[in-house]
């Protein structure tokens, strides 16, 4: 089990043996690479994010508190730097508006389509409701995991969701019959 394998290698790192921070990095190195490039959207940046991230971590692993999963500390660690980021760097956002003209009304997109328009559609969204859905739904973490990650009480991610899913809803009207 992967939050036993992480507990035991943290304890490991804290009592000296470096190395064990290694097992972290290659269970986690891939979600956070992609947790990063769903924010930024630039693989490169997205591992560097990462890398940061894994960095931050390793030197606040003695403030990891036992009582929440390491997997969820970490997320929050990262998603916390990736807000960061690029708030000091940010992405070029695509315009709402220029979700729907993108989109040729057809009678049938594929899944492939579909997703792609939504994904761009998500991080055209302001970022507070971007953080939410990337969370919830791209890295399929409960209410309390994401609104822990984002250090925000249950009911504003709550309220988040439900504010970004009616956004996506009013802007992707072109797609409903296939949504």
């Amino acid at each position: 089990m992967a939050a036993d394998d992480d507990r035991a290698d943290v304890e490991k790192v804290l009592a000296g043996e470096v190395a064990a921070f290694e097992s972290i990095v290659r269970r986690w190195q891939s979600p956070l690479v992609n947790l990063a490039y769903r924010f930024c959207r630039d693989r490169g940046r997205a591992e560097d994010m990462a890398q940061e991230a894994f960095l931050r971590a390793y030197r606040a692993l003695g403030i990891w508190r036992r009582d929440a999963a390491f997997s969820t500390w970490l997320f929050a660690l990262a998603t916390n730097l990736y807000r960061t980021e690029l708030r000091r760097i940010p992405v070029g956002a695509v315009p709402l508006n220029d979700i729907n003209a993108a989109v040729e009304p057809r009678e049938h997109l594929e899944d492939a389509d579909r997703d792609r328009f939504v994904r761009r559609a998500v991080l055209a969204l302001p970022a507070k409701y971007r953080e939410a859905l990337t969370l919830y739904y791209f890295h399929d973490m409960d209410v309390q995991e994401a609104a822990r990650s984002l250090d925000l009480p249950e009911g504003t991610l709550k309220a988040r969701l439900s504010r970004g899913r009616e956004m996506l809803r009013e802007k992707l009207a072109l797609l409903k019959e296939v949504l």
